[in-house]
């Protein structure tokens, strides 16, 4: 096998790796985003809560979405710049 297969073969087992990291991580950051958001942390289903709450109840809800976002497209672009490349 010669290096560009090396490294195709390397960069795929990586790129599968993160995306597989990313969906184990799932449940326990859903976890800890209800952990934090519920009545006796931030209080998030209250409605007379300050602006600023409400944007932190907004943050740490988005917060877990974003990060297993950027972990499936950091190992969909490791999988497919050497696909394409």
């Amino acid at each position: 096998m010669n290096q560009r297969g090396s490294i195709l073969i390397y960069s795929l087992m990586v790129g599968l790796t993160i995306i597989i990291l990313a969906l184990a991580l799932a449940p326990s950051i859903k976890t800890f985003t209800d952990t934090a958001m519920n009545s006796t942390n931030m209080d998030c289903n209250n409605t007379s809560i300050s602006n600023f709450d409400k944007a932190g109840c907004i943050a740490v809800d988005l917060g877990g979405f974003y990060f297993l976002g950027a972990l499936i497209l950091i190992g969909g672009g490791f999988v497919a710049v050497r696909l394409l490349w």
